[in-house]
């Protein structure tokens, strides 16, 4: 993985044997060590402070009971964010670390932070547990100061960058799944996040990005024959239904056409619309059957 080969390079916590021609291993002090540092980041405190942290241990430690370890340490006083924060309600550690972590624009913790959410539960649980606390915190402080859009702009890089690392099934398995941005709609992470998702369940998917023009999603509809269609709509402003029966008068119409997002006043008779992610993943998988 990504981050522990990071860890490992960057901060001197990889395996403590290694015998040329042969895998790495971790010891059982090796993966305490691993947990102090996945623990610590996940608190609030840099990378880099948390593998001071997690060296220190001796080999007979255990990530619980390693002495010097703090139980709820405080994030580092450098780059504190000017002694801002964001608002996560009642979300958990890790999603107050993502929210300590983007404040300090700290993008290496951001990364770190979600590829260790996204390998321990899944998209679905990053997504709804962590991030989606921290930007509506985010919108919460720009509403109300018109600042901040730094701070979005760096946790949707990391996210992307994260969920765009999940494991793709085989460029064998042709994508039967297009997701898209309707036009003029700049917003793309849940259909990101929705692409990662379907890949943890072995489903290929095209995802086309932001501002899709009606006839580019038509053209491409027409050149792929996608059994389902998933549209995104973040604004009011974007949220044209007449896109959407676009796609259901197209000549090979998909089994699925749905609607993401709350941009939707309405949508037309026929099309499904989607609340949240783990829907948007049911739905999917229900119209494409089994597998």
């Amino acid at each position: 993985m990504t981050t522990l080969r990071t860890w490992h390079q960057r901060y001197g916590l990889g395996p403590s044997h290694h015998t040329p021609g042969q895998h790495r291993r971790y010891s059982g002090a090796d993966m305490d060590r691993l947990q102090v540092m996945r623990r610590l980041t996940a608190q609030g405190v840099t990378p880099a402070a948390a593998a001071a942290w997690a060296r220190r241990m001796p080999d007979n430690a255990t990530a619980a009971s390693a002495p010097g370890i703090p139980a709820s340490p405080a994030p580092a006083q450098t780059r504190n964010g000017g002694g801002y924060a964001i608002p996560v309600g009642r979300a958990g550690a890790t999603a107050r670390g993502l929210a300590r972590a983007a404040i300090r624009l700290d993008a290496p913790a951001l990364r770190d932070i979600l590829e260790l959410t996204v390998t321990g539960t899944g998209v679905i649980g990053a997504w709804d547990e962590v991030l989606v606390p921290v930007l509506v915190g985010v919108g919460e402080r720009y509403a109300a100061t018109r600042r901040f859009i730094e701070v979005e702009h760096l946790i949707s890089r990391a996210a992307t960058e994260v969920f765009g690392a999940v494991r793709r099934p085989p460029a064998t398995e042709l994508p039967q799944v297009l997701l898209s941005a309707v036009d003029e709609e700049q917003h793309t992470l849940p259909l990101e996040a929705l692409a990662a998702a379907l890949a943890e369940l072995g489903i290929a998917s095209r995802l086309l990005g932001a501002r899709v023009p009606p006839r580019a999603l038509a053209d491409a509809i027409a050149r792929t024959g996608p059994q389902v269609v998933v549209l995104w709509s973040q604004l009011r402003s974007t949220g044209n239904p007449a896109q959407l029966d676009a796609v259901l008068a197209a000549p090979n119409r998909p089994l699925l056409v749905a609607a993401g997002g709350p941009g939707w006043a309405a949508v037309p008779a026929g099309v499904t619309t989607l609340d949240n992610l783990t829907e948007a993943v049911q739905a999917v998988s229900a119209a494409l059957g089994p597998r």
